[in-house]
């Protein structure tokens, strides 16, 4: 194995491993946010009860998220120290707005959220955790500029630097406003809400079939189902913008994501293949739907879509991983359209129907899967470029040994896995306990 494929490996089980913690912060800022504003709105002491229980859990799950993505930063100098020197002016730049701007903020508003009980008003408090949302949210938006860039770059110019190219910013403003961007930042925070509304609907579920704190699940329920549904929706319409997007700006991971080997006009899309890249064709076919592919990124039946074989095979992403975690995506997508669709039937007598609360306790994990899933199609279909048309990703690695890099790899997998086993234990130990009795609650 050499220092690349270890570089990648440690960075992509890093990366994935935080990533599991990082869009439950996003989506359950919001819905604790909109708890804490119907408590102050009415004083109903049920909101205060599920604010502070979905609150806490909020915060367990920021803390290993943090500790989880510090260590990413780092990784760009130990492990990838030729990419920062070629794109460090600009990826540089948009990272440090993010910890100044919003992590820094995001942060202090937590510490006055945690300790601001009794000491601030209930609308300020209220206030308070909106910043918190707001803040985390406007971090996640930083972070997806720099990856949309390196997805697709613009607004730079290559100059000499110490003996080689670097890449320097030239117009700020279309780093952070191109479309590239915003339609990843639309997918991802919107994947964020869904994931957090199924994590809130899974627990609350947990605790109507045992039928305990029934009055604050049941609210909690139907809080996380409205924007459940609403968003999965989104997701799944907007996905077709972001894709058609893909589809011109990188053709070769859209050409992998749909199977598709040649250049054609009427271009099919099919149920399920499975490709043979040797023979450069899929060697399993089923369900071949004609002009479907031309249709989708098109619009158009005629209009050719760019296959595989147009591309070098050192250009090539690894097709099979890219194309199934793309239907693993798009299957999921479509089943939380219909979990919260019958749960809308269903929101008024959610007791009466323990088979639907068994089916959304078991489908806590699958939000998590889906948004891991679009994270490969968007990371490992840009191989072979770190930068895409500008920087492989075999030239972006430091020069460190294999044996280092292992090392570190295996320190990774130790330490998170802790880490891991820490927070998703609280996390369990908070969700199963449930809310503090009124009393309590008042404390």
């Amino acid at each position: 194995m050499d220092v690349v494929l270890l570089s990648r490996l440690q960075f992509a089980a890093t990366t994935m491993f935080h990533f599991l913690f990082v869009p439950l912060t996003l989506g359950l800022s919001i819905l604790v946010a909109w708890m804490e504003t119907r408590y102050a709105r009415t004083g109903d002491e049920v909101y205060l009860r599920m604010t502070k229980f979905w609150g806490k859990i909020f915060l367990i799950n920021f803390a290993v998220g943090v500790v989880t993505g510090i260590t990413l930063e780092f990784q760009f100098g130990t492990n990838w120290s030729q990419y920062s020197a070629y794109v460090g002016d600009i990826f540089g730049s948009l990272l440090a707005i993010e910890a100044t701007a919003a992590f820094f903020l995001e942060s202090t508003f937590i510490g006055i959220w945690i300790f601001g009980w009794k000491r601030l008003s209930a609308k300020a408090h209220a206030a308070v955790m909106w910043m918190v949302a707001i803040a985390g949210n406007a971090s996640a938006i930083w972070i997806l500029i720099a990856n949309a860039w390196m997805q697709h770059p613009v607004g730079y110019t290559l100059r000499e630097s110490f003996g080689g190219q670097r890449a320097e910013i030239t117009d700020f403003m279309a780093v952070i406003t191109q479309k590239f961007a915003w339609l990843t930042i639309m997918h991802t925070l919107a994947a964020s809400i869904v994931l957090a509304c199924f994590f809130v609907m899974g627990i609350s579920a947990w605790h109507l079939l045992k039928k305990q704190h029934e009055e604050v699940f049941t609210r909690s329920f139907r809080m996380a189902l409205v924007p459940g549904l609403i968003f999965s929706i989104f997701v799944a319409v907007q996905g077709d913008f972001h894709a058609v997007d893909v589809a011109h700006s990188q053709p070769a991971k859209m050409a992998a994501m749909e199977f598709h080997w040649e250049t054609q006009p009427n271009a099919p899309s099919y149920i399920f293949a499975w490709p043979d890249p040797e023979a450069e064709k899929n060697s399993i076919e089923i369900g071949k739907i004609p002009g479907m592919l031309s249709f989708l990124i098109h619009h158009d039946f005629s209009t050719p879509v760019t296959g595989l074989k147009d591309f070098p095979k050192d250009e090539r992403p690894p097709i099979a991983i890219v194309g199934m975690a793309f239907r693993v995506m798009v299957a999921l997508g479509a089943y939380f359209i219909i979990a919260c669709s019958i749960g809308w039937f269903f929101r008024k007598r959610l007791q009466e129907k323990p088979w639907y609360l068994k089916m959304m306790l078991w489908s806590i994990p699958l939000p998590y899967i889906a948004t891991q899933a679009g994270w490969i199609v968007t990371e490992v279909g840009r191989q072979p470029w770190i930068v895409y048309g500008l920087m492989k990703t075999s030239d972006a690695v430091s020069p460190v040994s294999t044996g280092q890099v292992g090392a570190s790899f295996v320190g990774f997998i130790v330490v998170y896995g802790l880490l891991g086993l820490a927070g998703f234990t609280m996390i369990a130990k908070k969700a199963m306990k449930g809310p503090d009795l009124p009393e309590e609650t008042k404390a």
